[in-house]
């Protein structure tokens, strides 16, 4: 579209309308006319002052030609017939001098006998309008104040559009993000997707009797693409889009939330069909009749307001309500009913292929070396947000325009990975020899733990190189995204991070700081073990405290404990068992693989970063530690060991392995046949009656590559008399038998930890 010129009219009647409409203006003119009125009663004929005395005396010594008296200002102006000096200063022929009234009487005296050419007494005059504007000067002054701020506030529209709604309208071309440039949350588009379906067809679900969802709430945490979202749905709607913020909503003036929220959904109604997105929806939203405050609460009021819009006496269907938070938690529940928020979609961080496809999305446009794998990105950024995925490829592309390269390489995005992870590298950080090498084995007793224990995920990176607020970090990074995590994984996790406590303890004798991150997190996760997850024998399947504390979020302050001193004992007493086992494992560790360990802080100090196959060639000497024990939560409950099914995929990939083996052999492998007995002596074998596929009392059953047939009860898979009796090992000085026959170990040993 061609642009106006700048001397157009229109384009002139803008900038008038802006000039005239400009609060400073109008403070400048009403500066201008209050200086107009009072100025000449305060800076008079413009004559220097003098003493009182001084006047009086002038006058005795017949000095004065002419004077003139102000009744209302009680002040004399006198003309000289010479210069006055006092001093190096001169005066002129003209000052004035004020007089009190107790003094009215000294000065009508020496003007009598002053022999004055010239004497005038100046009355008081009355000056209508200057009275009145003295009397309205201050609420002058608060009216131009207040048009001020309230242009301010509102955006300077007008005086009272700070009670307007401050929410930005798109069209169907602004902006111009498309669904296609959304990935990793295929669920989320789908829901979004039906909802601008229906707006576009709405013939396809009204046949149906459906009716559209009124509201849909996005939750989830920081930077998983909710606003992302939200501005795709404006560029495919086709309807108008209003976005607000729901800060917007409260201002400093009561009853100003509310009367947005009436303004916004008068405007979306005057539409056919609108759709309103409300970003952090919990400024406003949250849960009523909680908090500290007394009184009523402004954030109340824009709360009622907003329900009653959504789903009150006068319903509309045509306005859909989209909003977003990362606080579900706290929100009211009338605003999450079925009516209001229909439809939750929560939009978590991407799986690995969402992430990959992610990691398209933000290639694109950039020059990426054809070596470069998106896909081993994606399995070495685990729990990664969208927003944390951007950030690499663009700070992959700064290293790069750093280091004027043409391409965004491996190394580049590497970097970029640890940058997001821990910080920019700290070159200016020097460590001497001893600081250095108390690094290196901490770090090393990380990686060598984890390396040992059988459920933690592999090591992946070890450096030494100072970086954000560490001096190194070990790096164990599962292979595959999981989604919860077992009794055995934790313990793991707290052995590892007591890795560096122990290495230090081994090798120097003498603990630095530099655990205390490892020592809260493993006692983050004891904790967490014994009052959240119930995995505490003593303790049992109890959750115990509240997360839902704090009182301005909407929770209960008494309820943060809510359990006895003699609970709380134990608590403790099961916090510390589990920190001082992880402890004792790890040391342990160190010590059976204390060459390893040499090796490893060795090579750290050479090369001060490790890679996964430069880590694997040093672990290959790792002596692995046993698989733990079953864990039941409570002695008396029976034992049992019998495996769980088979998954169709597990059985599949059986079958698939058997007939691959035997394809190589070149053999089929004939099934076994039913079991005979054999005759007396002269009679012919006779065949056991017992079915084919059932087993006789001294054979095993047959294994069917197809059917998962689970082992007896008191059996594992090899069979009773292969496996020593199981030991609890919440009770160590079990003795094999103590538990019965039927309480196998079924990974054929015991886990003997200090």
């Amino acid at each position: 579209m061609a642009q106006k010129p700048n001397n157009s009219p229109e384009n002139r009647d803008g900038w008038l309308n802006k000039l005239i409409f400009t609060p400073w203006l109008w403070v400048i003119v009403g500066a201008l006319i209050l200086v107009a009125i009072f100025a000449p009663s305060t800076f008079g004929s413009g004559s220097r002052q003098v003493d009182t005395n001084v006047g009086i005396q002038l006058l005795n010594e017949h000095k004065v030609k002419s004077a003139k008296i102000y009744d209302g200002d009680q002040r004399v102006d006198l003309q000289l017939h010479e210069d006055y000096k006092q001093g190096r200063d001169n005066y002129g022929k003209t000052v004035k001098f004020y007089y009190v009234q107790p003094r009215a009487h000294d000065v009508v005296n020496a003007m009598n006998g002053a022999g004055l050419e010239s004497y005038t007494d100046q009355p008081v005059e009355s000056n209508f309008f200057g009275s009145l504007l003295s009397l309205f000067a201050p609420l002058l002054i608060f009216g131009l104040f207040f048009w001020f701020m309230a242009g301010r506030i509102g955006g300077g529209s007008s005086v009272l559009s700070f009670s307007k709604s401050r929410a930005k309208k798109f069209n169907k071309d602004n902006p111009t993000v498309r669904f296609s440039d959304v990935a990793g949350v295929d669920e989320a588009l789908a829901e979004l997707e039906e909802v601008r379906e229906f707006l576009a067809e709405p013939e396809k679900f009204t046949r149906l009797g459906a009716k559209i969802p009124k509201g849909v709430l996005l939750y989830g945490p920081p930077g998983t693409g909710k606003t992302l979202l939200a501005k795709a749905v404006a560029g495919e709607a086709g309807v108008p889009f209003y976005s607000i913020s729901g800060s917007d909503f409260v201002e400093m003036f009561v009853g100003v939330g509310a009367s947005r929220v009436r303004d916004l959904f008068k405007e979306a109604k005057s539409n056919p069909a609108a759709i309103v997105f409300v970003d952090e929806i919990d400024a406003v939203g949250r849960r009523r009749g909680v908090g500290m405050g007394g009184g009523n609460d402004e954030r109340e009021q824009t709360l009622n307001q907003l329900l009653v819009e959504m789903d009150g006496f006068d319903g509309n269907s045509s306005v859909i309500v989209i909003a977003a938070t990362n606080r579900p938690d706290v929100l009211d529940p009338a605003l999450l009913r079925p009516g209001r928020f229909d439809r939750q979609i929560g939009v978590d961080a991407p799986d690995m292929k969402g992430r990959q496809r992610i990691l398209e999305v933000h290639a694109a446009g950039k020059p990426i070396d054809r070596r470069v794998d998106l896909g081993q990105v994606a399995k070495r950024t685990p729990g990664f947000t969208g927003a944390d995925l951007a950030n690499v490829m663009n700070e992959a592309a700064l290293l790069t325009a750093r280091d004027n390269g043409n391409v965004i390489d491996d190394r580049a995005i590497d970097e970029a990975i640890d940058r997001v992870m821990a910080g920019p590298q700290r070159a200016s950080r020097i460590m001497n020899e001893h600081e250095r090498k108390v690094t290196a084995y901490h770090e090393g007793g990380h990686a060598l733990v984890a390396a040992a224990l059988r459920n933690s995920a592999p090591v992946t990176k070890i450096t030494i190189l100072p970086r954000g607020r560490a001096l190194g970090y070990t790096m164990v990074m599962p292979q595959d995204d999981k989604y919860s995590t077992t009794r055995h994984e934790l313990l793991d996790q707290m052995a590892y991070a007591m890795g560096g406590r122990a290495a230090e303890e081994i090798v120097f004798h003498d603990p630095s700081t530099g655990a205390a991150n490892d020592i809260q997190k493993a006692s983050d996760t004891a904790r967490k073990m014994v009052t959240d997850y119930g995995m505490s024998a003593l303790l049992g399947s109890v959750k115990l405290g509240s997360d839902d504390t704090e009182p301005f979020m909407g929770g209960d302050p008494s309820a943060a404990r809510n359990y006895s001193d003699a609970t709380a004992y134990k608590i403790d007493t099961e916090v510390r068992k589990l920190l001082e086992e992880a402890h004792d494992e790890a040391f342990q560790i160190l010590v059976e693989n204390r060459d390893v360990l040499d090796r490893l802080a060795f090579a750290l100090l050479e090369k001060e970063t490790l890679l996964e196959n430069e880590i694997a060639e040093i672990f290959k000497d790792v002596r692995k530690r046993p698989e733990r024990e079953h864990w039941y939560s409570k002695e008396g409950r029976e034992r049992t060991d019998i495996p769980p099914v088979k998954a169709p995929s597990e059985l599949k990939a059986q079958t698939e392995a058997q007939q691959k083996q035997q394809e190589l052999t070149g053999s089929a492998q004939e099934p076994p046949t039913a079991p005979t007995k054999q005759a007396a002596a002269g009679d012919t074998p006779v065949t056991s009656t017992a079915p084919a596929d059932t087993p006789g009392p001294d054979s095993s059953p047959e294994e069917d590559p197809t059917v998962a047939i689970p082992p007896q009860r008191g059996q594992g898979r090899g069979g009773a008399s292969q496996q020593p009796p199981y030991r609890s090992p919440y009770n160590p000085q079990n003795r094999p038998g103590q538990n019965g026959p039927n309480r196998q170990n079924p990974h054929g040993g015991s886990d003997e930890r200090g």
